[in-house]
């Protein structure tokens, strides 16, 4: 039996939700190959075959990949999905998008957002926001499923190096093409997989307000910056930064809360933070609920003297 990794790269470097789904496979103790598609990726290629666990890196370099389209990506997968007994991807936006294609071209169900493996069939995924966790089997030829990546720990380089074989692409699909991409490049840690988050709400009140308040806290501690969904919608922050069930879920060892109400979508993408501080000037925020340790203040007063404390 061999399992199939789905990576995912941003053309430089490897994401670190792409290491927590080779930790994931290895719970089924199959023989892991991983599939890396895109242009001029060779490096990313070779960060791979270091990864502990892998026995072939499959690359499929062409320009038909560059932009990663999923309806051009998901062909490509299906090719190969007969030698392996199941293929996983990551629960991030990139692996929603990609991974349902591959299902519903292969015709056999998906599981998503696994949190445990109990055997090859058995997965353990939440339901209800994050209330309730569901045993679910699947029986299906090939097992299809993306797993959170906050539930696995990263695979770690070794002594290992992975055969690195060439793959032939498949012919494009004219159903989708790339037009533009507008990316915010940041230099913080990756916010699925950041040991500390700084993340902010509606009530910060502009996306230069937001900015101004979170950054200089976020870059003293290292950490990675979330929004609300709300915060999002109402344009004060970018999509990318949106934390909850809807957005990206996070398990940091702080998560640190600065505005924000504690909606039941946004609590199911942060319930399994270590510790979660919550700074809101409504005593009756719900977020409290959910707090190790909160603070019923100006918001504006006591990020900055956070922020400050920080510097001795």
């Amino acid at each position: 039996m061999s399992t199939l990794i789905i990576a995912e790269h941003d053309q430089q470097s490897l994401r670190a939700s792409t290491r927590s789904a080779i930790t994931a496979a290895a719970v089924l103790g199959d023989a892991i190959d991983v599939l890396v598609a895109g242009e001029n990726i060779g490096v990313i290629a070779e960060q791979i075959a270091r990864l502990n666990g892998v026995r072939r890196v499959r690359v499929a370099d062409d320009a038909r990949y560059a932009n990663l389209l999923a309806e051009n990506f998901a062909p490509l997968i299906v090719s190969i999905a007969s030698e392996y007994q199941a293929i996983i991807g990551a629960a991030t936006s990139f692996g929603k998008n990609l991974l349902p294609r591959v299902a519903a071209l292969l015709d056999v169900d998906m599981v998503s957002e696994v949190t445990a493996i109990i055997d090859s069939n058995t997965y353990v995924r939440p339901i209800y926001a994050g209330h309730l966790n569901a045993t679910v089997r699947n029986d299906a030829a090939i097992k299809i499923f993306t797993i959170r990546a906050t539930a696995f720990e990263p695979a770690i380089e070794g002594e290992n190096l992975a055969a690195i074989a060439p793959l032939a692409a498949t012919e494009a699909t004219t159903l989708a093409r790339w037009v533009s991409s507008a990316i915010q490049k940041s230099e913080r840690p990756e916010l699925s997989t950041a040991r500390v988050v700084v993340s902010g709400g509606r009530s910060l009140g502009s996306a230069e307000k937001f900015q101004q308040l979170l950054s200089p806290l976020a870059t003293k501690l290292n950490a990675a910056i979330g929004a609300t969904r709300a915060a999002v919608d109402a344009g004060i922050a970018p999509n990318e930064y949106q934390v909850g069930q809807t957005g990206t879920v996070v398990a940091p060892d702080l998560y640190i809360a600065v505005g924000v109400s504690g909606a039941t979508q946004h609590i199911a993408g942060i319930k399994d933070s270590r510790v979660i501080v919550a700074i809101n000037h409504d005593p009756d925020a719900q977020i409290f609920q959910w707090a190790d340790y909160g603070l019923v203040a100006d918001l504006f007063d006591s990020v900055t003297e956070l922020e400050k404390s920080l510097l001795h």
